[in-house]
C-alpha cells in the first residue's frame, strides 16, 4: 500500500511570500487572539497568542513555473495563513485537516485541471489519491476546503 504525504508551502516560496505575496502585497502580521487558523507552513492549526500572516498564494501557477509550464486559466490565487516568522515546518508526515469535507484536485503536468472528488470528513483520502494517481496524466493533486475553496496542501506522486 502507497502511502501519501501532504506537501507544505516550500520554504522558498514562503520566505517570499512573507516579504511579498502572490498578489503582490506586503504581508501585514497579526498575533492569533483566537488560534485554530490552519497553517500551510507547518500544517497545523495555529495556537492562541502565534504571530501569524493571511497571505495571498498562487500554488499551481508556482508549481507550474517550477516544471517550465503556464497553467493558463487554471491560474488562481488565494487565502492561506502562514507563520509571520520562519518556522520548523509539519512536525509529522500524517494527513492533516481531514476533519471536514475536503476537494481533491488532479492537475496535469501542464497546469491544467483534470478534475476532482469530495472526500466526506475523516472519509479515505488514501482511496482518493490512489485514484487520482492510478492516471498516468496526474501529476499533482490539491487538497482544498469546501466551504471556502482554500488551498490545504498539494500531494505528489509517492
Amino acid at each position: 500500500m502507497t502511502t501519501y504525504h501532504a506537501h507544505p508551502i516550500d520554504p522558498t516560496a514562503l520566505k517570499e511570500l512573507r516579504s511579498v505575496d502572490d498578489a503582490g502585497r506586503r504581508m501585514v502580521p497579526v498575533t492569533d487572539e483566537e488560534g485554530g487558523a490552519p497553517l500551510r507552513c507547518c500544517l497545523r492549526r495555529s495556537a492562541v497568542g502565534e504571530r501569524i500572516a493571511l497571505v495571498s498564494y498562487a500554488p499551481l501557477r508556482r508549481w507550474a513555473a517550477g516544471n517550465g509550464n503556464d497553467p493558463g486559466a487554471y491560474d488562481e490565487q488565494g487565502p492561506v495563513f502562514v507563520h509571520a516568522q520562519e518556522c520548523a515546518g509539519p512536525d509529522g508526515d500524517g494527513l492533516p485537516f481531514t476533519n471536514a469535507h475536503r476537494t481533491v484536485r488532479r492537475y496535469s503536468a501542464d497546469g491544467h485541471i483534470l478534475g476532482g472528488r469530495l472526500v466526506p470528513e475523516h472519509g479515505e483520502f488514501e482511496a482518493a489519491f490512489r485514484e487520482a494517481f492510478d492516471d498516468a496524466a496526474v501529476a499533482v493533486v490539491h487538497v482544498r476546503a469546501v466551504e471556502y475553496g482554500c488551498f490545504l496542501y498539494e500531494v505528489r506522486r509517492a
